[in-house]
């Protein structure tokens, strides 16, 4: 009786499944797909893919390979042209289909663009690898304990809207979708604000708070309303639906540990011995007799006009505003570090120098890691380092060091002079012939354009951004919870602490550049006749850069509240930040961003010089042969659109690091040597004191003595 039963019931159930099955593969049978394809100029980075489907159930899901195109979008913009992308689409059913496309490439500039790519992919893959996620040692996964409700500006256009009533009481749990706020517009529009997830409702503004659309330059009172606070941390998301994660890069693990251990190797060398590097600067201990051809100074504001750059404004704006406000700290913490490294390599720059019979100085790392490492039976390895880190320094200098500050140059000043736009061209030969009139003297004329640009162009930022801070000093408490409680997040086993934490100490590692070499470049043609005097010199270098210039932007964007806002580059942040005080104040922005770059160009064309002739010879017109390539590359900078290749050339200055701190490495007991004889020599009084210092000195002993 039981056998009579089951075999109808098990013909039923394999009937239904047949069905059920023939259902599914007519449903995906009838899920067309069509990719309509644009490449709407010969500019890079602007391809756009629309997909249009037939058939299925509706809504679509769009799953993207570009992790910014959101889940409901069915066109994708600003692809690569000439790379290979991918769309998945799924019916209400559940079934899916993908596709991969390419979008053509027309221009010479896009061709280009899509071939470098993969090499930058590369080569981001290694300086970014990240080991600790390799062996688990920490949850990459970035989390988020609230959720921010924002005013639908896309509704607002235009308009000013009041927050008339909160349709919910805070602290009220709320459910994704339902309504929590009305809005009301000068004409009576309403706008109904919903919940972004369910939670906890926290209200940030009050009823009454006028709310404004800022893109049209209106005052804002808010955009961010309420928060939304989760039972417990969830996964944040990318808007095509990958989970977000925090990587601590390779990289950045180098630098850092580099900084350390010439911190503790050098037993505090930061702190005992940065009075001292002040009085070099000031020339207290120039010896106008000393073998090399600039002052202590001079060799200073050469190495300092290079790392002060853009990546002090734009990539600090970005790092505070992917980091929040606890990205200072460790931003502030990593550049008190990164002293003792720049110590050891200018100290090594100067030490393995080679003065030719005319007066020419050849130095830098390369000469420390061939002959340095060749003195400890590394000969081999010597040469190899020095022969990679010449490489690297050649294509940093025509695009870290080059095109991306002349291509930036140029987007922030066209903005405050609009006649200038679509005219980069030009712009790129009046900056050329600028350029050309500093770097054809070599770098006498380099160092005493340098001594002037860097104290008057640090000067004028740092009291632009004083005045910011000032007339925003009420919110001088706030901002400092920020910054301490941001920095020492609840969510440290999260994600949030460690993306915090890399992301300040990676934007301080890249900006003073501590370990990558260039600045033992400049460093090598010091008059000196003590090494360990340009380590000592060399101290002030990531104080100015990261502790005082990169914080100051970091204050400027946590008093203004601008590290808050959404939607701007890295430049747009800062310059809105200024704005917010005094209308006109981004053209002084506008102009230290100008100089900034003028400066960080003229130092790396002599780091690149200097890599050139280590590797092709030390003729002058060998010489002349790089100063026109780098003339040129500054049109082009500042005239093409060079994506890729600007990515690839600024990787090349981290890749630079390699090479270089492995000598440093090999060589710190020799540092540590020639410092404990320095010091003293200084304790003695053995070290020669400039006639103009040695008069003040016996004027105040005397006036002492009376």
């Amino acid at each position: 009786m039981f056998k009579t039963r089951l075999f109808p019931t098990l013909l039923i159930s394999l009937f239904t499944t047949i069905v059920m099955a023939q259902d599914r593969v007519s449903s995906v049978s009838q899920l067309v797909v069509d990719i309509a394809l644009t490449n709407p100029s010969k500019e890079i980075n602007n391809g756009i893919a629309e997909v249009k489907v037939t058939g299925g159930k509706a809504p679509y899901k769009y799953k993207w390979s570009d992790p910014q195109t959101a889940l409901d979008a069915n066109s994708a913009t600003g692809l690569i042209e000439g790379m290979e992308h991918a769309v998945s689409i799924t019916d209400a059913d559940g079934n899916t289909i993908s596709k991969t496309f390419t979008i053509p490439a027309k221009s010479i500039t896009e061709i280009f663009n899509s071939n470098v790519q993969p090499a930058v992919d590369y080569l981001g893959a290694i300086l970014f690898w990240d080991p600790f996620e390799a062996i688990g040692v920490y949850d990459p996964v970035v989390y988020s304990d609230k959720s921010t409700v924002m005013v639908p500006l896309e509704e607002a256009a235009n308009k000013n809207y009041t927050l008339e009533q909160w349709l919910v009481v805070e602290g009220e749990t709320v459910e994704k979708g339902q309504k929590v706020a009305l809005l009301k517009g000068d004409n009576d529009d309403e706008i109904l604000v919903v919940a972004t997830a369910e939670g906890s409702l926290k209200h940030l503004v009050k009823e009454g708070t006028l709310i404004a659309d800022t893109r049209d330059g209106l005052s804002m009172s808010a955009i961010q309303i309420a928060e939304i606070q989760y039972e417990t941390p969830r996964p944040l998301y990318y808007p095509n639906g990958d989970i977000k994660t925090t990587t601590i890069p390779f990289i950045v693990i180098w630098l850092i540990l580099g900084s350390i251990f010439f911190t503790f190797r050098l037993k505090f060398i930061n702190i005992r011995g940065f009075l001292h590097s002040i009085d070099l600067a000031k020339g207290k201990y120039d010896d106008p007799n000393a073998p090399g051809t600039i002052t202590h100074f001079q060799a200073m504001a050469t190495a300092t006009s290079a790392t002060v750059g853009l990546g002090n404004i734009a990539g600090v704006a970005v790092a505070i505003s992917l980091g929040g406000a606890g990205a200072t700290f460790w931003m502030f913490t990593a550049g008190f570090f990164a002293m003792s490294l720049k110590f050891a390599e200018c100290t090594l720059g100067v030490k393995y120098r080679f003065i030719d019979e005319e007066g020419r100085i050849f130095g830098g790392p390369m000469n420390y890691l061939r002959y340095g490492l060749e003195k400890r039976n590394y000969k081999k390895l010597g040469k190899f380092l020095a022969a990679l880190f010449a490489m690297l320094g050649i294509g940093a200098s025509f695009g870290g060091g080059n095109m991306l500050q002349s291509n930036q140059a140029f987007k922030i000043v066209s903005e405050q002079l609009p006649f200038l736009q679509e005219h980069g061209f030009w712009f790129g030969v009046g900056f050329a012939f600028l350029v050309g009139m500093v770097i054809i003297g070599g770098i006498k004329s380099i160092a005493k354009v340098t001594e002037k640009v860097v104290p008057f162009m640090a000067i004028l930022y740092v009291l632009g951004c004083l005045v910011v801070i000032g007339t925003n000093i009420e919110n001088i408490g706030w901002a400092l919870r920020s910054i301490i409680d941001g920095a020492f997040s609840a969510q440290a086993l999260k994600g949030g602490f460690i993306g915090v934490l890399i992301i300040g100490l990676q934007r301080a590692a890249f900006s003073s550049e501590a370990g990558v070499g260039s600045a033992a470049i400049a460093h090598s043609a010091s008059k000196t006749n003590n090494p360990i005097a340009d380590g000592f010199t060399s101290l002030v270098e990531p104080f100015i850069d990261t502790m005082l210039v990169c914080s100051m932007t970091a204050l400027v964007l946590i008093f203004t509240g601008k590290h808050e806002v959404y939607g701007l580059g890295g430049v747009e942040l800062t310059s809105d930040a200024f704005g917010s005080v005094v209308s006109w104040f981004p053209m002084v922005l506008a102009v230290a961003v100008l100089l900034f770059a003028f400066s960080t160009m003229v130092s790396w064309s002599y780091y690149g010089m200097r890599s050139w002739t280590y590797l092709f010879g030390r003729s002058k017109k060998l010489e002349m042969v790089y100063k026109v390539l780098y003339l040129v590359f500054v049109v082009l900078g500042a005239s093409v659109s060079l994506g890729a290749v600007l990515s690839f050339a600024d990787m090349m200055i981290l890749a630079m690091s390699f090479p270089n701190i492995i000598g440093l490495y090999i060589l710190s007991p020799e540092i540590s040597a020639d410092m404990k004889v320095y010091w003293e020599k200084l304790k003695q009084g053995k070290l020669y004191v400039n006639p103009k210092f040695r008069e003040k000195q016996e004027v105040l002993s005397e006036s002492v003595t009376e």
